[in-house]
C-alpha cells in the first residue's frame, strides 16, 4: 500500500457572524504528531484503523468507532498503532461548549477512549455534513447539541434540568423569526440572548416542539419555498439562492431528503404536466 498522508481541514460557524470551529479529516499511514496542546477540547472518532496517543502518562489507543476526547491544555502525540495507518475525523471546541446543559464546572473525561455507537455515529454525520457544507445555523443546531449529549454522558458534568417553560412559544418565536430571515438567518446564540435563555434550553425548545432542529426545519421551509418558484419555471441555480442555500448542490440535498427527486427532475415533471 502507497503512503497516504491526507488532511483536511474545514472551518465552520456556530451561527452567523459566530466563533469559529475548525473540522479536520485525516488518514495518515506514517504521520506521527509531535507532543503538542490545543487550548480547545479536541474530540475525535476513528473512521479507520488504529491510532497511538501518548496522553497523560500512558499509551491509549483507538480503534474504528472509538471517540478519543483530548482535553484543553493536554499535551499529547498522536500516530499509527500499526502498519495499516489510521483515520479519523476531527472538531476542535472552545470548552464553554461543553458547559452549556450542564453542571459542575468544565468537565472532565476520566477515560479518554469512549465506547458509544450512537453518539459516534452522529458526531460523524455531523462532521461530514457540515465539512461539505458549513452552513452555520446547521453547524449552530448540530454540534453545540452533540458536545453537551458528549459531556452529560461521559464527563464528571452533571445534566442540568432539561424542562423548559414555555417550550411551544419558545419554538413559535425561533421558527417566525428563520421564516422572516430565511437569507440570513440569525444565530441561535442570539435568539436565545433574545429569549433569556441558553443556547441548549433554546435547542431543547424547538426539537421537543418541532421535532427538529432548527436547521432542519429551515430547510424544509425552504424546500417549500423553492417548490413554488420552481413551478414557475425557474431553474435550480437561481432558486436555491433566492432561499437561502449555499448553491444548487445544497438545494438538491435537502429537496431529495424531502421530496425524493432533485430540484431539476421535480421542475421537469411539473413543466410536462402544464404543457
Amino acid at each position: 500500500m502507497g503512503i497516504r498522508e491526507q488532511a483536511r481541514w474545514t472551518r465552520a460557524r456556530l451561527g452567523r457572524a459566530g466563533p469559529p470551529l475548525d473540522l479536520l479529516t485525516a488518514h495518515f499511514d506514517q504521520h506521527v504528531y509531535a507532543p503538542h496542546a490545543h487550548h480547545e477540547f479536541t474530540i475525535g472518532v476513528t473512521i479507520g484503523g488504529s491510532e497511538v496517543i501518548a496522553y497523560r502518562g500512558g499509551l491509549i489507543h483507538s480503534y474504528p468507532g472509538s471517540i478519543v476526547v483530548l482535553e484543553a491544555g493536554e499535551m499529547h502525540t498522536g500516530g499509527p498503532a500499526a502498519c495499516e495507518g489510521y483515520a479519523y475525523q476531527a472538531l476542535y471546541a472552545e470548552p464553554s461548549l461543553l458547559t452549556d446543559g450542564t453542571l459542575g464546572g468544565p468537565p472532565h473525561f476520566p477515560d479518554p477512549v469512549l465506547h458509544d455507537p450512537e453518539l459516534a455515529a452522529a458526531l460523524r454525520a455531523a462532521h461530514t455534513d457540515i465539512s461539505a457544507c458549513p452552513d452555520p445555523l446547521e453547524a449552530e443546531s448540530r454540534l453545540p447539541w452533540l458536545l453537551t449529549a458528549l459531556a452529560r454522558r461521559h464527563s464528571t458534568a452533571r445534566a442540568s434540568q432539561d424542562t423548559v417553560p414555555g417550550a411551544g412559544h419558545i419554538a413559535k418565536a425561533v421558527r417566525d423569526r428563520l421564516a422572516d430571515e430565511l437569507l440570513e438567518p440569525p444565530s441561535l446564540a442570539d435568539l436565545a440572548t433574545d429569549l433569556g435563555l441558553s443556547r441548549y434550553q433554546l435547542l431543547r425548545a424547538f426539537r421537543t416542539t418541532m421535532g427538529v432542529p432548527p436547521y432542519a426545519w429551515l430547510a424544509q421551509h425552504r424546500v417549500a419555498r423553492a417548490r413554488v418558484l420552481l413551478e414557475t419555471g425557474l431553474r435550480p441555480a437561481e432558486v436555491a439562492g433566492l432561499v437561502g442555500f449555499a448553491d444548487q448542490a445544497h438545494l438538491t440535498r435537502w429537496f431529495r431528503r424531502v421530496l425524493g427527486v432533485t430540484p431539476a427532475a421535480y421542475r421537469n415533471s411539473v413543466q410536462d404536466a402544464a404543457g
